[in-house]
């Protein structure tokens, strides 16, 4: 419950205004819901009993009734207030929460923002995030509301009617909701988390068919992949049903709990009134309050039976969340800097944090316009190498200097304007090809567009899909792998930056497409000092100099 209590508290500091209005306003429905059927009952019984006595003609009808009126059309109004102002403060402290999650994986490990980068991790942070919707929507604010409410009706019974009623009435009422709701809370528990798992990994499985469908057709593994998605959309469902049918029988011993208090209140009242210590109409208000109060526990129920999956929700983002105040740190001081240099001494780098270095006492230097490639078999840590002096990942030992200037002293956004990184894994968005190209520089001309696919042979591919205007779909699709990787390469070189660093930039092109790629990348920033990881004879035959890793 730990992680539950943090995020409530977050919840709590940014809207602290808006929920306090609508639990205001749930407890107004509450009490004037209690209000309209007591006064409703013992309205009805005071006419009768006025008309018995031939009193008819003097009972004032207009009161009540005008009171009954008011009290039905107050709550209507309240309830839709109380639900504007709390699902509208709910949502805006999930996408706070959103952001404070985002801003807290800025400053996590390269290696954990990349995994995150997968569909299941993605999948399952979005979705958690959307599960804590009913912490204050179906916890929090319906329990603070009950109790008030129930508080309340126990003050107004015993001073309306009789201390016995209202105990009886509220006690007996309160002890039977509340072991239902702890045994449904038990229960569904397990359920819960299991739906929750169960939902995530059926959109993973469905998008996973969806973006694949092509693929998978052609190697008959389509029906299979279909079959995993429905295993998973039953494996959801079966649990749904099993916390739907937990809710029922909380809701079922609830009712059970109200019905014998509103029994009991039936008979003290009856009792009451047949021994003259309370008259009929006053007894017929205990006995109708007493049965409305069983409104009070209805938003409860789903809550209570998501409350495992909201805690394991809860549990995976205070994990990931950094609560501490963003904050804007103030620029390094300008130092004179040796135009595109780069220094690395004694670097020792490894690929996972805690492991063994893969590299060490590694050490080199490249100057303004001159090209280095790091050469040697895969796995030897060469793009690692490219990770920590692009400031992604921390070297085990050693240090980087830039620009004359050391690597931890480069604010984050003079550094990521100062080089340009092309790694292996690249990214493109759904949109035009000039919108992908834009994000490096966002008044680029379409011309300085058009010169950038160009230097990375790309302009014909491009003019063929109906030029810079082209749609591209999610992730870059109508592209292949090879010319999506050089529309990213294109986004880095319109940046010019003065220290390039590249992985494999040249990858299942042909020798000719890769030297012209190559000689665009020189073309495009001749002042740069480049920092190349090579696997192929033409990529080592371009760059200056070699540095074998082996």
């Amino acid at each position: 419950m730990t992680a539950l209590r943090s995020i409530l508290a977050l919840i709590w500091r940014d809207e602290r205004r808006a929920l306090l209005r609508g639990a205001a306003l749930a407890i107004t429905v509450l009490g004037m819901g209690i209000a309209l059927l007591g006064l409703s009952g013992w309205f009805i019984a005071a006419a009768g009993a006025a008309g018995l006595a031939g009193l008819g003609a003097v009972f004032d009808v207009f009161r009540p009734s005008a009171a009954v009126r008011f009290l039905a059309l107050g709550r209507t109004a309240a309830r839709y207030g109380e639900r504007l102002l709390t699902h509208d403060a709910t949502l805006r402290a999930l996408a706070r929460l959103r952001i404070r999650l985002l801003a807290g994986l800025i400053h996590a490990p390269f290696g954990e923002t990349g995994r995150l980068r997968g569909s299941q991790g993605l999948n399952r942070l979005t979705a958690d995030v959307d599960a804590l919707d009913g912490i204050a929507l179906r916890l929090v604010l319906p329990i603070l509301a009950g109790g008030v409410t129930l508080a309340g009706a126990c003050i107004l019974l015993a001073r309306l009617v009789t201390l016995s009623v209202a105990l009886w009435s509220v006690g007996s009422f309160a002890i039977g909701a509340i072991g239902a709701l702890v045994w449904a809370a038990r229960r569904s528990d397990r359920p819960s988390r299991r739906a929750g798992a169960a939902a995530r990994a059926f959109r993973v499985r469905l998008i996973d068919l969806l973006r694949g469908r092509a693929i998978l057709a052609f190697s008959g593994q389509h029906a299979r992949f279909q079959a995993d998605v429905l295993a998973a959309d039953s494996r959801a469902r079966a649990a749904a049903l099993d916390m739907a049918a937990t809710e029922r029988r909380a809701g079922a011993v609830a009712a059970i709990a109200a019905s014998l208090a509103t029994a009991g209140a039936l008979l003290l009242g009856a009792e009451l009134a047949r021994a003259g210590l309370l008259s009929p109409p006053r007894a017929a208000l205990g006995f109708f309050a007493t049965l409305a109060l069983a409104e009070t526990l209805a938003p409860l129920r789903r809550g209570v039976a998501e409350l495992g999956g909201m805690r394991d929700a809860a549990r995976r983002i205070t994990r990931q969340l950094d609560t501490a105040p963003m904050s804007t740190i103030p620029p390094a001081p300008a130092l004179a800097l040796t135009p595109g240099h780069l220094e690395v001494a004694h670097l020792a780098v490894t690929a996972k944090s805690g492991a063994p270095p893969v590299l060490s006492e590694l050490r080199f230097s490249i100057a303004s316009g001159e090209c280095l490639a790091l050469t040697g078999r895969s796995g030897i840590g060469k793009t690692t190498v490219l990770d920590a002096v692009a400031g992604l990942v921390p070297p085990v030992a050693g240090s980087v200097r830039i620009g004359g200037r050391p690597l931890p002293d480069w604010p984050e956004q003079e550094l990521r304007a100062y080089l340009g990184y092309l790694p292996q894994r690249t990214a493109l968005i759904g949109g035009t090809v000039a919108e992908n190209l834009r994000l490096a520089r966002p008044e680029a001309s379409d011309a300085e567009l058009q010169t950038a696919l160009e230097r990375v042979a790309l302009d014909g591919v491009v003019d063929d899909i109906g030029g810079l205007a082209a749609q591209l779909g999610e992730g870059g699709k109508g592209l292949s792998g090879g010319e999506a990787r050089r529309l990213a390469l294109a986004r880095v070189l319109l940046r010019a930056p003065r220290l390039l660093l590249l992985d494999e930039p040249t990858e299942g092109l042909d020798r000719a497409t890769a030297e012209r790629v190559l000689a665009g990348i020189r073309h495009a920033c001749p002042e740069a000092a480049i920092l190349l990881a090579a696997h192929r004879p033409v990529e080592r035959d371009w760059a200056d100099r070699r540095l074998d890793l082996a």
